[in-house]
């Protein structure tokens, strides 16, 4: 089952700098699982304390696994799932 992954400028330094990466995996969880099979270091950057870090989105196929499962989220071949880091700040 091959997913793509898009992956942020920040975390591409974990990917060898490519802006997409395919994984495997049933849901969320194990994709990452296979994420940080292939690029070690990533699993940390994306979880904390077994949960989606706070300020990293996660989408698949632009739902929000907040609102589909969290990381048990399901996952079919062709599938896209699309990783974004929370912005904020600015100046008034």
């Amino acid at each position: 089952m091959a997913i793509e992954v898009r992956i942020p400028t920040i975390l591409r330094t974990y990917t060898d700098g490519e802006r997409a990466v395919e994984a495997k995996g049933d849901t969320v969880a194990g994709l990452i699982d296979d994420l940080e099979s292939r690029h070690d270091g990533i699993k940390e950057r994306l979880l904390e304390n077994g949960e989606a870090r706070r300020f990293v989105n996660i989408y698949v196929n632009d739902e929000d696994i907040r609102f589909t499962g969290g990381l048990q989220t399901a996952l079919s071949d062709g599938d896209t799932v699309v990783i974004l880091p929370a912005v904020a700040g600015g100046a008034r």
